[in-house]
Formats: C-alpha cells, structure tokens, sequence
C-alpha cells in the first residue's frame, strides 16, 4: 500500500470553488491511477473521476461533468481535483485513492484501488 494525503476541503458557498489536493511522499504518483472518490452522510460511496496512468485518461461522474477537472503534477507528485460551480449535494468526505491498473481508469469502480488516502470533507451549504 501506498501512503496518500488529502487537502483543500472546507466549507464552500454554492457556486463557489475547491481544489482538492492528494499528494504521496514515498512513492511516484506517476506510475499509478488515481480515483476521486465521495461519501456523503448515508449514502455509498460515489465514484467521482480518476486519471489514468498510462494515457493520462480521465473519468468524470455524470454529476460532476462539465465543472470538476482532475489533473497530475508530477513534478509536485500530486494529483488535484479543481471543483467549480459547486452544489449542495456535492457535499461529502472526499477520498482519493491510488492503484497500478492495466486498464483505462473508467474500467474500475472503486474496489480496485488499494491504496485510500483519509479523506477531506467538503461542504456546500449557504
């Protein structure tokens, strides 16, 4: 397992911004698909975008489409989720989580990923 770290969540308007963080320290993110993922209070834990390692292709929740951007600085090792036009029910602790998959990361829904970091919590709430 690797070590994973989260950050940049907190207590955000609607219709205002985030940029998640999730950084490794011992290892190269580089190598390894990164997933997004959230849980809201009673609810499952929801797949929300991942980046491949391979080709660098990404997955994006149909809820999420169109104002999250997930992106890799491999010079900072580490992957970020910048969240834009943000609602309500994007509330939830956010995990990311790494793993060395052979596929494109949309193959895999979650349980795949070995490696989850603790979490952040972001609010959207007025």
């Amino acid at each position: 397992q690797v070590q994973l770290v989260e950050s940049g969540g907190g207590l955000v308007h609607p219709g205002g911004s985030l940029r998640l963080s999730c950084a490794a320290s011992e290892f190269t993110l580089g190598g390894y698909a990164i997933g997004w993922f959230r849980q809201a209070p009673g609810k499952e834990r929801e797949r929300v975008s991942c980046i491949s390692s391979h080709d660098g292709s990404t997955y994006y929740a149909d809820s999420v489409k169109g104002r999250f951007t997930i992106s890799r600085d491999n010079a900072k090792n580490t992957v970020y989720l910048q969240m834009n036009s943000l609602k309500p029910e994007d509330t939830g602790v956010y995990y990311c989580a790494a793993e060395r998959l052979a596929l494109q990361c949309r193959v895999y829904t979650g349980h795949e990923f070995g490696s989850w970091g603790q979490g952040t919590q972001v609010t959207v709430s007025s």
